[in-house]
């Protein structure tokens, strides 16, 4: 029996800063919002963080699917920005959506991949029989020190699949992934924000591990770009999705649905989910969709999709991508560091 995805559900923040903000504050003389393709970002509220948001998209899954959290066998929480460096993330998402206590949990953390790294998780529990439903989250209340280029991207958000055999959604026809020890991004045990190695950023980080993983699983199935109605890349910003769907033969047309990073920036561990989601929003029976994560560190996971007639029983019933985008409420730069706790006593 197949199994892929029974329904999907996302949280995005409702507070914004646009970048030219952060830039007038920092005044480095150029227009960053040109230079990364990305003109607004999503900020948490001074009462968020990566648990609250988690909650929120894993309800908005059950709920889209009007499905029993009782059934669910495993809640795996893919983050950077866990709260608690011992206390797991999934327990608290498993009493917060009602689930029994015969469920097994664990937090997950490879930089922006973890949300699909649990997802394959799920998946092997699934497919082997061994729980009806597991739910995979990726969400983040992402980091970036005052002034780093970081900072202009660095957003919040999160996304949860619920994985199972029956009633799909979407079937997951395959996965791929292409992991190195690549060191273009870490954060020691009790530093506040994470640093980059910029040269590692682009060519040895982010392109050689999206286009061997998404190349990797062509291969294997045997498909090609043109086989996709649609194809997710992991957003770190405007300009490097765009410019990886072009180097491996995907077109703007592909891309353009689950391109949100221009208006919500980067969710971290919610990136590549979020964008999924936004393409499974306008997705029909039949669509295919192609997906690739990537996480610093560094490592990538691709996915093929394909759209099952149980997209349109679910379409509505809960809130889209769009929706959480269009309820916009900015800040200035002040409003925006006490939100993110910049400011300390």
């Amino acid at each position: 029996m197949a199994s892929g995805i029974v329904s999907y559900g996302v949280y995005i923040p409702r507070f914004r800063i646009r970048l030219n903000e952060i830039s007038r504050v920092w005044d480095n003389g150029e227009d960053i919002s040109e230079s990364l393709r990305v003109f607004e970002k999503s900020v948490p509220d001074v009462d968020e963080d990566s648990v609250t948001i988690a909650v929120e998209a894993a309800r908005n899954a059950l709920m889209r699917a009007n499905l029993d959290p009782k059934r669910i066998g495993a809640i795996y929480a893919g983050s950077e920005s866990h709260p608690y460096a011992v206390k797991p993330t999934g327990t608290i998402v498993g009493e917060a959506v009602c689930a029994s206590s015969a469920f097994t949990a664990a937090d997950f953390e490879f930089a922006c991949k973890a949300g699909t790294a649990a997802i394959q998780a799920c998946l092997g529990l699934v497919s082997s029989g061994l729980i009806d439903l597991g739910i995979a989250i990726g969400s983040d209340v992402s980091q970036g020190a005052p002034g780093d280029m970081l900072e202009y991207t660095a957003a919040a958000g999160g996304a949860a699949y619920v994985i199972g055999r029956e009633d799909l959604a979407a079937e997951i026809e395959g996965f791929y992934s292409f992991t190195t020890d690549t060191p273009d991004f870490w954060r020691r045990e009790g530093m506040p924000y994470p640093e980059h190695g910029g040269r590692f950023t682009g060519e040895p980080a982010y392109f050689k591990h999206v286009s061997s993983a998404a190349r990797g699983l062509l291969k294997k199935l045997g498909t090609e770009p043109g086989d996709y109605d649609y194809a997710v890349f992991h957003q770190p910003n405007g300009k490097f999705p765009v410019r990886v769907a072009a180097k491996l033969g995907f077109s703007r047309e592909q891309i353009e649905p689950g391109l949100v990073v221009p208006m919500i920036g980067n969710t971290y561990s919610g990136s590549c989910l979020i964008g999924l989601a936004a393409t499974l929003d306008i997705a029909r029976p039949g669509d295919r969709i192609f997906v690739t994560s990537f996480g610093s560190g560094a490592g990538s996971d691709a996915f093929s999709l394909r759209v099952k007639e149980g997209i349109d029983e679910i379409r509505c019933g809960a809130p889209t991508v769009r929706d959480y985008i269009g309820k916009a409420q900015y800040l200035d730069y002040a409003m925006y560091a006490k939100h993110k706790g910049k400011l300390r006593i």
